[in-house]
């Protein structure tokens, strides 16, 4: 299959980051997202990002400065999905929200578009089955922050074709990623893993184990992890985590129960560092 222009649906932190790897990975990317507001702080991030990479010597000026004219805002939803010969959905880990996104997406694509979308542990069957294609529609989960991290989770549905995740995976390369290729299960692999260490951690802290810092030293320097349980959670948001947390213990049972204490940061509004306070404070943050 061959991809000329990407469309990322969503321009929060994992769209324009996704938008980010589009580009410099030599498709012309179109950036969508409902918010005006959103999506022009999202272009001025991306072009800070490219030239953050010129700065620190892993990317040249001439491929940031290619990579900048490939990269156009697309207000209209329509006009993006029309054009696109593959998209990336990335709007909030909500299944009713993506369910409608995904109906859109499939009156106004092109027939041979692959729609994939960026959950962390949503059903892509459920999400293929509001359109007329199935077939190809997948699963790409990228980790936070996009331009960083290698790994992309290229997630098989019930009913995805051999050639979608192909094209998947081939998308994913040029973006400079490593994939692994995983049958639907809820959480998939990453999810599943460490939202346990991640709930596990809470647990800890609640019942007075050791301090937030001790818990991220020891598996930070004792087994390995570039990060803590807790930097890791303020990096990706606690209501994030919460609500994967949720959808694993409704389908994988009472071990994915979440910790008490990760509700209660999440009902006092401590969500992390996108909000400035979350298991650690980040003074300066709006």
């Amino acid at each position: 299959m061959n991809v000329d222009t990407i469309a990322v649906i969503g321009a929060g932190l994992m769209g324009r980051g996704i938008a980010h790897a589009a580009a410099t990975g030599g498709y012309r990317t179109l950036l969508h997202d409902v918010s005006a507001e959103a999506l022009d702080r999202a272009l001025k991030q991306v072009v800070a990002d490219l030239d953050e990479g010129v700065g620190r010597g892993k990317l040249a000026s001439a491929d940031a400065e290619a990579a900048r004219k490939r990269l156009a805002a697309e207000a209209d939803l329509d006009r993006a999905a029309a054009a696109a010969d593959f998209v990336i959905e990335a709007v909030p880990e909500e299944m009713d929200l993506k369910l409608r996104v995904f109906a859109r997406l499939d009156e106004r694509c092109r027939e041979a578009a692959v729609l994939a979308t960026n959950t962390s542990s949503l059903s892509v069957t459920e999400i293929a089955a509001v359109t007329r294609r199935p077939a190809r529609v997948v699963g790409m989960h990228f980790f936070n922050p996009v331009p960083k991290m290698k790994l992309v989770e290229v997630v098989r549905g019930l009913d995805s074709a051999p050639e979608a995740i192909d094209a998947t995976v081939e998308v994913a390369r040029r973006m400079g990623k490593e994939t692994v290729v995983v049958r639907e299960s809820p959480g998939f692999i990453t999810s599943r893993v460490n939202a346990m260490i991640g709930n596990e951690a809470f647990f800890m802290l609640e019942e007075g184990v050791a301090s937030a810092r001790d818990i991220d030293k020891a598996l930070k320097l004792g087994l390995n992890h570039p990060m803590g349980p807790f930097e890791l959670v303020d990096l990706v948001g606690l209501d994030t985590r919460l609500s994967v947390l949720q959808f694993l213990h409704q389908t994988l049972g009472e071990k994915y129960r979440p910790a008490p204490l990760l509700v209660q940061h999440v009902k006092a509004g401590r969500l992390g560092r996108k909000v400035g306070r979350g298991v650690y404070d980040y003074p300066g943050k709006d």
